[in-house]
């Protein structure tokens, strides 16, 4: 029994072999009998593109024209001063400013000149100079008062009598109805003149009294 196992064995053996040889060399006979075909190699030219948009292909043959025809000698200067540049620009605001000053119609008004003084009164009965030099001061300060107040046209005098104590301050102030201006304009400048410049400066040395008396005439005029 083991002995006919092994021929049986055997002779698959051999048949699978004798298979396998023929499909080889069949393989062989066949691949040796097909032909070496040479491969062939084309060349293609690159052509340049075309271009699609027709406009921007004449621009930049323009552009190209355009740097063709410069040259040195019509190119632009390098280099500009700051000098030219302002005398230029001097040039052209005076062309600029070249206008005709327009005429201004003038208002039929006539400047009116204010005047305002205070003129002495009884100085002849007076031989104290340090009472007129004290006297000359008051007078001056009412009369910058009342050029300040004088605004309109009116004209006259108006008469006061005022009384100053020791340390500069007025006491009283009234108004000579009978010698003074009818215009109620004028005496109410008159009297706020007066109340406006007090306090006056003390009383020098000399004067040694509690209070003094002053008159004063205030002639408002216009020039």
């Amino acid at each position: 029994m083991t002995d006919r196992l092994f021929q049986i064995t055997l002779l698959i053996s051999f048949f699978a072999h004798s298979a396998v040889l023929l499909v080889n060399s069949g393989l062989q006979f066949h691949s040796r009998g097909r032909r070496d075909v040479p491969a062939a190699i084309t060349y293609v030219r690159n052509r340049a593109p075309e271009y699609k948009d027709t406009a921007s292909r004449s621009k930049k043959e323009e552009i190209l024209k355009m740097a063709a025809r410069i040259s040195a000698r019509n190119m632009p200067p390098p280099f500009i001063s700051k000098e030219d540049i302002l005398n230029k620009n001097s040039t052209m605001l005076v062309r600029k400013t070249d206008f005709v000053k327009p005429t201004v119609p003038k208002p039929d008004v006539t400047a009116v000149r204010k005047k305002v003084n205070l003129p002495p009164v009884d100085l002849n009965k007076i031989d104290n100079p340090s009472y007129l030099s004290y006297y000359q001061i008051v007078r001056e300060k009412i009369r910058r008062c009342a050029y300040q107040g004088y605004t309109r046209t009116a004209t006259g005098e108006v008469y006061l009598t005022f009384l100053i104590s020791r340390n500069g301050s007025l006491m009283d102030v009234r108004l000579n109805a009978e010698r003074s201006s009818p215009s109620a304009y004028l005496r109410d400048v008159a009297l706020r003149s007066i109340r406006v410049a007090s306090p006056f400066p003390l009383f020098p040395g000399e004067l040694d009294y509690p209070q003094l008396s002053f008159n004063v005439i205030i002639s408002f005029e216009i020039e």
